[in-house]
């Protein structure tokens, strides 16, 4: 695939996203809470997220391993980062979460795997073909290095941070919903995605090319209308939901 090729490719795929954004803010994403038995056959959602999540995985191990033609390029540092996460999207965080009465649609598992291949596809050529040409040396002293790692470690760890909280509000024989309070729970109901959405931020400053900048969009646009549908069912489900709390980002949203 020539550049011009992959260029086109993503701002369609942007397009894409924005269109998507709008759409979210009308239509539920059927899944957790929300699930909904009209969205057809379901699966257990420890599995669902495991196919969901296992192409993004697969896609930049193959990608970083043919990356490493190039010995003296910095690009592996992508690469491990985004696996680091999705190492734990695809095995622990499965792992990890309660087994509930309600199951993942297909739907969205089929809908997931297509993001994946395309998100990580267009990330990991990118990275393999032309990144070990500007991921060099110098771009570990620059300050969009600097500022993106900041930026992807700090939103990594919020979103780790937020999970075990919510996993651990769940005991052991447990199948309700609880009110999760402290860290930025104090100021907005879902910080595990506004982590998400600082940490792809992040990678994409760090990259500073246009694929990694259609992930950062694409971050935004699923997880701001899905926060902001939590937060209005935190609302109607509890009576003492903290009235002064956003939804995703502090004092704003």
């Amino acid at each position: 695939m020539s550049a011009e090729a992959l260029y086109y490719l993503i701002y369609c795929w942007i397009g894409i996203a924005i269109a998507t954004h709008v759409l979210l803010y009308f239509v539920k994403a059927p899944f957790g809470r929300h699930t909904s038995k009209k969205w057809g056959p379901s699966i257990n959602n420890k599995w669902g997220w495991f196919f969901m999540e296992l192409p993004s995985l697969s896609i930049m191990v193959f990608f970083l391993v043919k990356s490493l033609r190039v010995p003296e390029s910095f690009v592996w540092i992508l690469f491990s980062l985004w696996i680091i996460h999705y190492f734990n999207r695809t095995f622990i965080y499965p792992l990890r979460i309660k087994n509930t009465e309600k199951k993942m649609p297909l739907f969205i598992v089929f809908n997931g795997i297509f993001f994946n291949v395309i998100n990580a596809g267009t990330n990991g050529y990118f990275l393999a073909e032309i990144g070990p040409m500007l991921y060099t040396e110098n771009w570990l002293f620059s300050p969009l290095f600097v500022v993106g790692l900041l930026f992807f470690v700090t939103g990594m760890s919020i979103n780790l941070k937020s999970d075990n909280m919510l996993i651990g509000l769940r005991k052991k024989g447990e199948t309700g919903y609880q009110i999760p309070r402290g860290f930025l729970f104090k100021y907005i109901s879902s910080p595990n995605l506004f982590g998400e959405i600082i940490e792809w931020t992040g990678f994409a400053i760090m990259a500073w090319n246009l694929p990694a900048l259609g992930f950062a969009v694409w971050t935004f646009a699923n997880l701001v209308p899905r926060a902001l549908n939590h937060h209005d069912w935190y609302q109607s489900h509890f009576s003492d939901y903290p009235k002064d709390r956003k939804a995703v980002f502090p004092f704003i949203l």
